[in-house]
């Protein structure tokens, strides 16, 4: 499909397809049936019970698709979208879900695709096309996180977990980021003595929605 970013965000679709082998922002690699019954009672296509099964379902298959681990996906700049019918599509009995995969330039960009992206995590050099970038050091004013096949300074190297069920703070996430985030530095350096590293944390609007990670970086040559 040929999307923009807003229209790739957006819960519903009337765009028509295009060949993979044509100029597109998005690629489905899933489509299923909604569970629209519950209880014996018919639940509305946009109930939160019902949009919740494929929020979970389509992030959950994603990896899958790509060949990835999930601590690889966090690595990447491809993320999982996906659309239901509308009210109106719904009373004539659609039930589908739709999930596609996009990749973000930047944000609220979306990259360029070309080709098929089923397996195309199962590669560095993959891995290294999709991956997460940035224009400066993360804490540097006016970084931007890229993807990494764009103009770019630093790479997110890998990601660190943090623990807990409520927002931690900053100063927490800074000390929980610092040591995995030199070693994994120190690790990829030409010279251990002397090298740079950077980390970021989730805001507290990702930490609701589930990210309990941030990510950790180095200059890239």
């Amino acid at each position: 499909y040929r999307l923009t970013y807003d229209q790739a965000v957006a819960p519903t679709t009337e765009r028509g397809p295009v060949g993979c082998g044509r100029a597109h922002t998005a690629t489905t690699y899933l489509v299923g049936e909604l569970d629209t019954v519950v209880d014996g009672h018919l639940l509305a296509v946009d109930a939160a019970r019902v949009q919740d099964q494929v929020a979970e379902e389509c992030p959950a298959r994603l990896g899958r698709f790509l060949g990835a681990t999930p601590a690889q996906l966090r690595l990447t700049s491809l993320r999982a979208v996906w659309f239901s019918p509308t009210l109106e599509q719904a009373d004539t009995g659609q039930s589908w879900f739709r999930c596609d995969v996009i990749a973000l330039a930047r944000e609220g960009r979306l990259a360029s695709l070309d080709g098929r992206l089923a397996g195309a995590l199962r590669t560095p050099d993959g891995r290294r096309r999709f991956g997460i970038c940035g224009t400066a050091r993360p804490d540097a004013p006016g970084f931007a996180r890229v993807i990494c096949s764009a103009p770019h300074t630093w790479r997110a190297l890998t990601s660190y977990d943090v623990k807990g069920d409520a927002y931690p703070g900053g100063a927490a996430l800074q000390t929980a980021a610092q040591a995995p985030c030199q070693a994994a530095a120190k690790a990829v350096a030409a010279d251990p003595l002397d090298y740079e590293w950077g980390y970021d944390w989730p805001t507290r609007e990702q930490w609701l929605a589930g990210q309990h990670y941030g990510l950790c970086w180095a200059p890239d040559a």
